[in-house]
């Protein structure tokens, strides 16, 4: 079957919405009961329900589920709305329609948009197939007459229930696409529920109403299966708000929107084609979906058609004057950088105390470079080329820098014409190494005020725009830089590498891209195991490459770690901090880890190193002099 649906799913993870019931009951302060049937708002209260649905919209959702869940006569009868079930499901449809209409009129935004029409299960588990079917009839053929571009079976804990509507929806005249999700707990074969509905011809099959870590178990037990491999079926995840745990002295739910934004493109990463969510997963929750899908499929724009002839790119002997990073880069010595977050606010304690630690670096002559982070994890921080002029002032590196000096520079935050301006603002005042990077989305807060991201373009395509353009001696849009003989930059180009992303295949395409355009080093997450690092050797000749070691303070640190995207740390490393109960003794235990991770670096002919130490400065020159002697 072919749906604009289906080819805008197979074109990449697309979002649905988020909860109807919980965030209806949020906003009204009622369950829903007789008097106050929340399908039934459709009809008595159809403001409420647009209000749900634009909220929606306007987090980024893509899908709007209609308003129907419950809308099968067997939970209309138990509420009194038995004789009503056709307007209200009809009602739920044309109510979505609305809601994109309005959102489209305000916003300009040419979609694709999207309604679902969403059915719940019986309330009763041993319903009979034929009890059954009767009970949804009316349901579909609303739906159905309505025009939904795919039906949602969603929250079944029966599989033979799920079935026998399915087998009812494919007996109709020209059925649109199904969707069918179980509640991961009630789940004990997933296999059977993707053959089963493979083989009925169902096009999304999912689970929902669960934990993300239920979430990720099923698509563990599914993604290796032919169907799912072959694409003949789709995944999709709606997980709720996950349960609480015991997290140090508190009971906490990990759930909350920044964790979704990142589940949510950990699940794109895995092929999940519809991502959305379920109880108690609000508009917060799908903005920050929103904002880490939107990082991940950030548009890859290529150079601009040049419009005046450029110079042959500056080459390695222009990039190796740079300082002492770049020529050991260029010329095969061993490079070492080191990462440093700029402050955060005013306190001229914490401002002066990195200061003086980039002095002492400087003096040791154990680095190469500092290497100065733009807005890491979506905080703001102090922008890196300011963070430099405080260094040059403070530490008196007025005409020269005693390390070349490294800012990342994110394409979340300015839009190409404010891209370029900032590097030939770089370029004027002595900056001539830059790491390009996406960045991750704004992290939201509820006291922070609402930050969008630009994402012009990634990171790879910055990269070719300052080797091609601005390294050939023409701006953006293929105009001179200058009249001078020489208007050319002469950037050294960095960009980063993820050795342990879900995707592999797609971070090393990545990398190949990123070489193509003109990178000429790569420097790479932390890398705790060795055997990931293996995919970098057939272009370990075609640029330089810095192995991410990074220094663990605490066991609790390393826990922390294991959760971020592209970092995995292994068990072996918890059970070596984990062997002592001091956090004096785990810190001591880290840094000779990050001792023996610098030794095999060197010792396997790797380009150079990229050290991280987020808990503190204090073991950086040890751990260096160390590692490095």
């Amino acid at each position: 079957m072919s749906s604009s649906f289906l080819d805008t799913l197979r074109q990449g993870t697309l979002l649905a919405d988020g909860a109807m019931g919980s965030y209806l009951f949020e906003r009204t302060g009622r369950l829903s009961e007789r008097n106050h049937v929340y399908e039934a708002l459709n009809l008595d209260h159809p403001e409420l329900v647009l209000q749900v649905h634009n909220a929606y919209l306007q987090a980024g959702a893509r899908c709007l589920t209609t308003n129907t869940f419950a809308g099968g006569l067997s939970h209309l009868e138990f509420l009194g709305e038995a004789q009503r079930c056709a307007d209200l499901n009809r009602a739920g449809v044309r109510l979505a329609r609305r809601a994109i209409e309005l959102y489209q009129a305000t916003t300009q935004d040419p979609g694709p948009f999207f309604v679902l029409g969403s059915l719940g299960p019986p309330n009763d588990d041993l319903a009979s197939p034929t009890v059954l079917t009767g009970n949804y009839r009316p349901a579909l053929a609303a739906l159905l007459a309505e025009g939904v571009d795919a039906l949602l079976l969603e929250t079944f804990t029966s599989l033979p229930q799920l079935l026998a509507l399915v087998d009812l929806i494919q007996s109709l005249p020209q059925p649109p696409p199904i969707a069918v999700e179980m509640v991961g707990t009630a789940l004990t074969d997933p296999a059977a529920l993707v053959q089963a509905a493979a083989e009925r011809g169902v096009q999304l099959v999912g689970t929902n109403c669960c934990a993300p870590w239920e979430i990720t178990a099923f698509v563990d037990a599914v993604e290796s299966l032919p169907a799912v491999r072959e694409g003949r079926v789709l995944l999709t995840a709606m997980p709720n708000a996950g349960g609480f745990q015991r997290i140090g002295h508190r009971y906490m739910t990990r759930v909350n929107p920044e964790f979704m934004g990142r589940f949510a493109r950990t699940l794109a990463e895995r092929r999940v084609a519809l991502v959305g969510g379920c109880c108690e997963v609000h508009p917060l929750h799908l903005a920050e979906m929103r904002n880490y899908l939107q990082a991940r499929n950030t548009a890859k724009r290529d150079i601009f058609q040049i419009s005046a002839p450029a110079q042959v790119p500056v080459g390695p002997g222009e990039k190796s004057r740079n300082g002492s990073f770049s020529r050991k880069i260029k010329e095969g010595g061993f490079a070492v950088s080191v990462e440093l977050l700029p402050s955060r606010g005013t306190a001229p304690k914490t401002l002066q105390g990195k200061v003086d630690f980039v002095g002492q670096l400087a003096g040791s002559a154990l680095a190469d470079a500092l290497d100065i982070t733009d807005g890491s994890r979506g905080i703001p921080l102090m922008p890196p080329g300011d963070f430099i002029g405080v260094l040059r002032e403070r530490l008196g590196w007025a005409e020269e820098d005693r390390l070349e000096l490294i800012p990342h520079f994110t394409t979340r935050d300015l839009n190409l014409m404010a891209m370029q301006s900032r590097l030939i603002g770089y370029h004027a005042r002595r900056i001539h190494n830059v790491l390009f990077v996406t960045g991750d989305p704004p992290k939201m807060s509820p006291a922070y005020p609402r930050s969008t991201a630009v994402f012009d373009c990634d990171s790879t395509a910055m990269i070719r725009y300052a080797h091609r353009c601005l390294n050939a001696g023409v701006d953006f849009g293929g105009e001179p830089l200058g009249r001078h003989p020489d208007p050319r930059t002469h950037f050294t180009i960095g960009s980063g590498f993820e050795p342990e992303a879900l995707d592999q295949d797609r971070e090393l395409d990545k990398l190949r891209r990123k070489l193509d355009a003109g990178a000429d080093y790569i420097m790479t997450q932390p890398a705790f195991r060795t055997d990931p690092l293996s995919g970098l050797g057939p272009f370990r000749g075609q640029a330089a490459f810095l192995i991410g070691v990074m220094v663990l303070s605490s066991l609790d640190q390393a826990r922390r770690l294991g959760q971020v995207p592209g970092v995995v740390v292994p068990e072996t490393v918890f059970q070596r901090l984990g062997a002592y109960a001091q956090a004096e003794d785990q810190a001591q235990a880290g840094a000779a880890l990050a001792v023996e991770q610098i030794r095999w670096i060197k010792k396997e002919g790797w380009s150079g190193l990229y050290l991280m130490s987020p808990g503190a400065h204090q073991p950086v020159l040890e751990v260096l002099a160390a590692g490095l002697g």
